[in-house]
Order: structure tokens, then sequence, then C-alpha cells
């Protein structure tokens, strides 16, 4: 239930994003553009950790516990878990390069699409990030899967 609701929210989300809110990818891209408000400030460092394949640096941002979903195994794990889950994958699919292609928010949630280059393939990832009570955000999911050349 509480993956449905938040793919509704999801979908909701995205329908509600205005033009703005979307960021074409450029080659270069490695980092989250920073909107002039600063509003998805939170991402820079998220997007680098992922380009470098660190899965430690990355780690200090996921909630206690987290759904995380690698290529086709999915399971809600705890911060250490997904640490070890992603050192996996960045060991078997070393990254090269991430690329943001979409950004939408709401009150005290992110939402982040991207490429990530990694290991001679392309991989969409997802990323949903929250706060409470205006705090620092955490990420209590991460998706990442094989992308399609299917357009």
């Amino acid at each position: 239930m509480k993956k449905t609701s938040t793919l509704i929210w999801i979908a909701a989300l995205l329908l509600m994003a205005p033009a703005s809110a979307q960021v074409p990818p450029t080659p270069a891209a490695r980092t989250f553009a920073q909107s002039p408000d600063g509003d998805f400030a939170v991402f820079n460092s998220i997007t680098k950790y992922l380009a470098a394949g660190d899965a430690t640096s990355l780690s200090s941002w996921f909630a206690d516990n987290l759904d995380v979903t690698v290529i086709s195994s999915q399971r809600n794990c705890s911060k250490n878990q997904a640490r070890q889950i992603l050192r996996t994958f960045f060991s078997s699919y070393t990254p090269r390069s991430f690329e943001v292609t979409h950004r939408a928010s709401e009150a005290n949630k992110k939402y982040l699409i991207g490429v990530l280059n990694a290991g001679g393939e392309l991989f969409q990832v997802t990323i949903y990030a929250t706060s409470s009570s205006g705090g620092t955000y955490k990420i209590q999911q991460l998706a990442i899967s094989r992308q399609s050349n299917v357009y």
C-alpha cells in the first residue's frame, strides 16, 4: 500500500510540475543544477556521489530505513544494508557520469530522475527524499533500473 500511495503522489507531482522544473540534460552535467532560489541544492552532493560511485558518502543522505530497488531486486532495508547494496552495484557497474533529467518538489518532498552511465550501460535513477520539520533531507526511496532504448 505504501508503494502504491507513493507512486500516486509521484505521478501527481510530475503532472503538476511546471515546465521550469525540468532540467534538460547536458553532456557535461555531473551535478544537480541549482534553481535560482536554491530549492534543489539538497541534490548537489547526492548527484556528485552517484557520478563517482561513492556508496559510503551517498549513504549519509539515507533515512534510517529506506526502499531500495536495484535492477530487479527490491527491498526495504536499513541504511547500512542499502550502503552495501549500492557498493556491490557500483563494483559491478563502475559509474562514468550522472545526468539529471527531471526534478520536482512539494513542501518538504523532493524528487529526482536521472541517467547513470555505468559499466557501459545506462540506468534510470529515481530518488525520493523528504525532510521533517524543515530539517535535513533524507532519501526515503532509491531506485536504479536499466534504461530501455525504446522511445
